[in-house]
């Protein structure tokens, strides 16, 4: 079994906390992704997905969205703002994969646009750990803290990951995935190499036999990087995305796009 932690709390010290408690809970091995945002984790989550196959396992996911320079940001106040201790929590399965994740913001928007799940489970913390402790799980001592912490990815959803593995059915209401925010067509990860990694799929594109208007000027699409003549600005299908849906890269033959364009992440790309 694998356990996968992508989280905005992202320095060494925040990491090292989060997947010791894990291993520990789990006596299993971790691997962390530090994100800085929810665009950044929306696309990580379904490499990650992607990357487990039909393996066993969960994906831990925790971002607050915040202020942004984003022009499609919703709440330059910070959309954690709307819930009492910060955004909620939720869950769903996918394949063998069990994902619990903050739903705020875009995080699970691409989980959305590529019709994975239908619906996901939505936890109300002082719910779930009344629950925990009438069981006789924790104590009122843990209970009371875990209601209040700041940080939840650390006291709260490795428990939840945890107590679904043992089975126990958590309180939790259902919530339509539709409801979750749609993506804009946007760069959510710039790799070491500048190439930038979008929200878009092919079909989103229009006809991929002539040139296709972006912010960024006219620009072909390729089917393969190694097709791309030298110097040249294109679109192409990239290695990230999931099964036979994968996304759509901007990129510079031979250079870095995020340098030669000066793309940003969180720009968007079609006109």
């Amino acid at each position: 079994m694998f356990i996968t932690i992508i989280n905005d709390c992202n320095d060494q010290n925040a990491l090292g906390r989060q997947a010791t408690r894990v291993s520990a809970l789990f006596n299993s091995c971790v691997n962390t992704v530090g994100i800085n945002n929810d665009i950044e984790a929306a696309g990580n989550l379904i490499d990650m997905l992607d990357a487990v196959g039909d393996e066993e396992g969960y994906i831990l996911v925790n971002v607050a969205p915040r202020s942004s320079n984003w022009n499609f940001s919703i709440d330059q106040n910070g959309n954690g703002k709307h819930w009492e201790n910060g955004t909620p929590f939720a869950s769903f399965k996918y394949k063998n994969i069990t994902v619990i994740s903050t739903i705020d913001g875009y995080t699970l928007s691409l989980v959305k646009k590529l019709n994975l799940v239908s619906s996901i489970n939505l936890y109300d913390i002082p719910t779930v750990t009344q629950f925990l402790n009438n069981k006789g799980l924790i104590d009122i001592g843990l209970k009371n803290h875990i209601d209040k912490t700041q940080f939840r990815s650390f006291d709260f959803s490795p428990r939840v990951a945890y107590y679904l593995e043992q089975n126990i059915d958590l309180p939790s209401t259902s919530l339509d995935v539709q409801k979750i925010k749609d993506i804009p067509n946007v760069v959510w990860w710039i790799d070491n190499f500048g190439n930038c990694k979008t929200s878009l799929l092919q079909n989103d594109l229009t006809d991929i036999n002539e040139e296709i208007s972006t912010r960024f000027g006219k620009i072909r699409f390729y089917e393969r990087l190694k097709d791309v003549p030298d110097n040249s600005v294109a679109l192409i299908t990239g290695s990230s995305g999931i099964e036979d849906s994968r996304f759509i890269e901007l990129v510079v033959q031979g250079h870095s796009a995020d340098k030669k364009l000066g793309v940003k992440l969180g720009d968007e790309i079609l006109m």
